[in-house]
């Protein structure tokens, strides 16, 4: 309990929330870390998933590389990369790029994948080229599944972003690596609070956007007056 209390003390005060150090500038650093981490991740598996649902092929392919991309160690890959890339950032950008791909790749596969052979099937009928069919039917319909992926994602990128401080000083685990090694445990656990209010935020947020978007889809009219 009274590392609690400790922590709420550390947490509430206003030397923290100041300065290159200070709480507003880590957290600052930390979204920024998971956004540019997510657009380079969705930039190269959306596609990837989209295109092998809409071929309805690749379900091996999509298997394989999101269970390996899983089975990989995220802090040992870091510390792989830190050796070969040396202290900065790079390095674990790319951890976090291994880490953030499969659930965005199996999220797109999934979600073109829910669309009904026979809505496409009508779409080519009436002469859609395929790319409209990707752009106006697929894409649309799986939204919600694909951004359950996001979903999925950017809290596994968020939560596991403070392993950045591992190897560059930047983003909320400064804390966590800080206190344990000064043995400022109430630096360390409200560290840690902050990435689970962070994480949980960003959960809400995007659970929110995923049933909006479910709903438009189920209600069209709803969007469409």
């Amino acid at each position: 309990m009274n590392s609690w209390w400790a922590a709420a003390a550390w947490l509430t005060d206003r030397a923290n929330w100041s300065g290159v150090s200070g709480i507003p500038h880590r957290l600052a650093q930390h979204l920024a870390i998971t956004a540019v981490v997510l657009v380079i991740a969705i930039a190269i598996a959306l596609p990837a998933g989209i295109l092998l649902g809409h071929t309805r092929r690749g379900v091996g392919a999509v298997g394989a590389v999101t269970g390996a991309a899983r089975a990989i160690p995220t802090l040992g890959l870091l510390t792989l990369l830190g050796l070969g890339l040396g202290i900065g950032l790079r390095a674990p950008m790319i951890a976090l790029v291994v880490l953030a791909i499969p659930s965005l790749l199996a999220g797109a596969y999934a979600g073109i994948q829910t669309v009904a052979a026979s809505v496409t099937d009508a779409a080519r009928a009436i002469g859609m080229s395929e790319w409209y069919i990707v752009w106006h039917v697929e894409i649309p319909l799986g939204v919600p599944v694909i951004i359950g992926g996001i979903r999925s994602a950017t809290l596994q990128v968020v939560s596991t972003a403070t392993l950045a401080a591992y190897v560059a000083d930047d983003g909320l685990g400064r804390y966590l690596f800080i206190g344990l090694k000064s043995r400022d445990y109430a630096q360390m656990l409200g560290g840690a609070v902050l990435v689970i209010g962070l994480a949980l935020v960003l959960e809400i947020v995007l659970a929110i956007v995923q049933r909006l978007a479910a709903t438009r889809i189920a209600h069209p009219q709803l969007s469409h007056p």
